[in-house]
């Protein structure tokens, strides 16, 4: 039975002499960080010169890489700043509004309804178009934890490192994003419910 290695364990086999290790980390995580890009950036030339940008990137500073922390929320984190410097020189949109200031309340820990959005609506057919033009109506900053939670299966903690954001203000992102998603859902479908009722949610700590 072959045992497939963790990223953090390929980062000290390519800093330990194995050149084919971080061939495998981007052959892991090229197709998630590409689809990241393309959601920031809206182009597919721009998405694959970033995907590039941030495995370059992570390259140069693998030997800084903290092993104790997630590869994959930093190599995201790159690419984010990689796809923003890229908007940054192309000026096709204010910066001030790309990310807002929230205060760090712990709002994951009050709501009551907290519900996740189920998996297989990133996956049903019949239900992809409605998500997506719902997720389109989501602010970025909901949009973004939203996306990166169910779509690339990053951690609450993942998603605040690749953010560079508290991970209480990520809870808060991404129960709010729920509620608005919810009302988008009703109001959209005139109050029709989903078939089949969401699971329970996992504690969100």
């Amino acid at each position: 039975m072959v045992i497939m290695k963790t990223d953090e364990q390929l980062v000290a086999d390519y800093l330990a002499g194995d050149r084919s290790a971080f061939d495998d980390l981007v052959r892991r995580h090229l197709k998630s960080i590409y689809s990241f890009a393309r959601r920031i950036l809206g182009d597919d030339h721009d998405a694959e010169d970033v995907s590039q940008e941030a495995f370059v990137r992570a390259w140069r500073k693998l030997r800084k890489f903290d092993c104790d922390q997630s590869f994959r929320g930093w190599i995201f984190r790159i690419a984010r700043n990689a796809a923003y410097d890229l908007l940054k020189k192309k000026k096709s949109v204010p910066f001030s509004n790309l990310d807002s200031v929230e205060t760090d309340q712990p709002f994951a820990d009050t709501l009551a309804d907290s519900r996740p959005l189920p998996d297989e609506l990133f996956h049903r057919s019949e239900l992809a178009r409605v998500l997506v033009e719902a997720l389109e109506k989501l602010p970025e900053r909901y949009r973004s934890v939203m996306v990166l939670h169910y779509n690339d299966r990053l951690t609450f903690r993942e998603i605040g490192q690749a953010l560079t954001a508290p991970l209480n203000t990520v809870k808060s992102r991404h129960l709010r994003g729920l509620i608005l998603l919810k009302k988008i859902f009703s109001e959209g479908l005139g109050g029709r419910e989903f078939e089949g009722d969401a699971p329970e949610s996992p504690s969100v700590s």
